[in-house]
């Protein structure tokens, strides 16, 4: 060994080097619950619409929540997308398709609450649709509607006509 490789370690030495081990994980979904609704067929948005009122009924906050169907769009499961505060909640796409993606959802119907009862859709509730809707058809999950509810009323951007039908183009 000649005097510039002592006291080195490393591969020019003839060692290995050290190996990481890299992490091995599984995903699945888990059931917190269940919510008693009587029909899970989702034909128009005020099938939705109830089925939100109803979840979200009494909420202090913004609840930003995910219904996931099949493809003959039937709940399969209502997820709690994130939790926000009187005035607003951060959606990423992310948080959005990670759970539909878990169920194997064919299509989504995002829901969630203005507390101060007024249905009408802000700015960010226009771009996070419109964010959704392309991240969606990505995916391959047909972003069906956006239903904004308040106690007795709600808005949806299917029926007005700012979400595309079955996902298509904006």
């Amino acid at each position: 060994m000649d005097d510039n490789q002592e006291g080195r370690a490393g591969p020019a030495c003839g060692q290995r080097p050290s190996r990481k081990p890299i992490t091995v994980v599984r995903i699945q979904m888990v059931r917190e619950g269940r919510f008693p609704y009587g029909s899970t067929a989702v034909s128009q948005s005020s099938d939705a619409a109830k089925i939100f009122q109803t979840y979200l009924a009494g909420a202090d906050r913004e609840y930003v929540v995910l219904l996931l169907l099949d493809g003959k769009h039937r709940v399969n499961a209502l997820n709690v997308v994130t939790i926000g505060s009187l005035t607003s909640a951060l959606v990423h796409p992310r948080e959005v398709f990670k759970p539909a993606i878990l169920a194997n959802a064919a299509a989504v119907i995002l829901g969630h609450n203005h507390p101060s009862g007024d249905i009408e859709p802000s700015r960010e509730d226009r771009e996070l649709t419109e964010r959704l809707v392309k991240a969606g058809r990505l995916l391959g999950i047909t972003v069906l509607d956006h239903v904004i509810v308040g106690e007795e009323r709600f808005f949806s951007f299917a029926d007005h006509h700012l979400i595309p039908a079955n996902g298509g183009s904006l």
